[in-house]
């Protein structure tokens, strides 16, 4: 597939993830969607598309770190409490559930007044870095890489889509 974008990002999954992004602000649409109900019909598809992504990342984290003793449940698509929509993947376990604490989740939602969904954790804020070997700095790409990509798209919202030279033409880079 050829890329509209000056450079190759067929090796940063995220970076691909975010161009589509900022594409959606700048073009006023969500892929090609442009009405509320086409978006939502979308996510609607988008959500069925997570499901297997979501369970396998948490099949894995119950299988290496949980011992199979967790448990996977999705709520489905539904209505969420401010209007918009969401989806959401939990991982339980029973020390969890004895200590009384939420469980893992991955949630996609899009909220009532948000232009496009978006996805995030239960928690997740700060990772650990626990590195000591050069094999494990690099086994540490693909979350070096996430973070990068949360930061950029937080600061869009910080300012505007326009920052990232990538999404459109020169002239267009300066939102003032």
């Amino acid at each position: 597939m050829t890329s509209p974008y000056p450079i190759d990002l067929s090796v940063t999954d995220n970076a691909s993830a975010l161009l589509r992004h900022f594409a959606d602000l700048r073009d006023g649409t969500h892929g090609q969607a442009h009405s509320r109900a086409d978006k939502e019909a979308l996510f609607a598809t988008t959500a069925t598309l997570m499901d297997s992504p979501c369970r396998s990342a948490l099949t894995e984290l119950n299988a290496a770190l949980l011992l199979n003793t967790g448990t996977i449940h999705s709520t489905g698509v539904a209505r969420t409490q401010d209007g918009g929509l969401g989806c959401s993947w939990t991982l339980s376990w029973p020390r969890q559930v004895a200590a009384e604490i939420p469980p893992i989740t991955l949630t996609a939602y899009f909220g009532r007044n948000f232009h496009h969904p978006h996805l995030r954790g239960g928690t997740v804020r700060d990772w650990p870095l626990n590195v000591f070997t050069p094999l494990q700095a690099a086994g540490e790409l693909p979350t070096l890489r996430a973070i990068a990509a949360a930061e950029l798209h937080n600061l869009v919202f910080l300012a505007d889509f326009r920052i990232v030279p990538a999404t459109g033409p020169a002239e267009a880079v300066s939102p003032w």
